[in-house]
């Protein structure tokens, strides 16, 4: 994202109702964007809340390189199910939100997915090279924890979850619209669950720190068409590389 969040950023400010608020429905801050005097180099000066966004020392995305291979670390456990879904175009990216029930299982805790977005282009890059779009679910734990999980997406075939997806896809800012047949997230995961994890942010105002990412090693593929498809409603919605400060990035194999 040249600088985003929904990516990531879009949900973790709290419940609200018990579901976690859209970037549309976040009011308590001032208004951003991805370019222009809103844009991510200006984002911590609109507004004081988004301090971290520069003054932050583990923020994201950042460049995958050096990682140091942990075999103590265990997989993550994916407990996806299908259901009918229902997308949001917040004005920064298509938020999706499944059923509730899917979760993953990272070292004995539970994180709930919440919601999944898109960028694009991608915001992780791996030894400098960013992929066409990336995907991120975003998770929570019943103690609040964040934990974000990133799929990179390259031209290729086409998806079948995404050609599903994009049939319903809202075009203008604030409007939704629901899947109705049943899909799960888990046709969006690559078949080999390898990943990198580090600590980072949101990456998106208020840039919040502490949220635990997995980047996934494997890539999937979405077709030509698909990748249009999406850069005709947002050109730019990723955050550029922010700078690692020497974080320690950990690689399950």
């Amino acid at each position: 994202m040249r600088g985003f969040l929904p990516g990531v950023g879009i949900v973790l400010l709290g419940f609200v109702g018990g579901s976690f608020p859209t970037l549309a429905q976040q009011t308590s801050g001032a208004t951003w964007s991805y370019d222009g005097k809103q844009g991510p180099l200006n984002w911590s000066h609109l507004d004081p809340a988004y301090s971290a966004c520069s003054h932050g020392k583990e923020q994201s995305p950042i460049d995958i390189r050096g990682a140091h291979l942990d075999k103590n670390l265990q997989p993550i456990e994916f407990h996806y199910i299908a259901g009918p879904m229902t997308l949001t175009n917040t004005g920064h990216t298509v938020q999706v939100t499944p059923p509730a029930g899917s979760y993953i299982v990272v070292g004995g805790t539970r994180y709930d997915l919440v919601q999944f977005h898109f960028h694009h282009p991608g915001e992780e890059a791996v030894k400098g090279k960013l992929s066409d779009m990336n995907i991120h679910f975003v998770h929570k734990s019943a103690e609040g924890k964040i934990v974000v999980i990133a799929v990179r997406l390259n031209e290729g075939n086409p998806n079948a979850v995404l050609a599903g997806l994009w049939e319903h896809l809202p075009k203008t800012a604030g409007a939704t619209d629901k899947v109705s047949e049943s899909m799960s997230p888990a046709g969006l995961l690559p078949a080999d669950r390898g990943y990198w994890t580090y600590e980072g942010s949101l990456t998106a105002p208020p840039c919040t720190e502490g949220v635990r990412w997995f980047v996934m090693e494997q890539q999937m593929e979405l077709s030509r068409d698909q990748l249009r498809t999406f850069g005709a409603l947002y050109r730019v919605n990723s955050r550029m590389l922010q700078s690692a400060h020497g974080r320690k990035i950990e690689a399950s194999e």
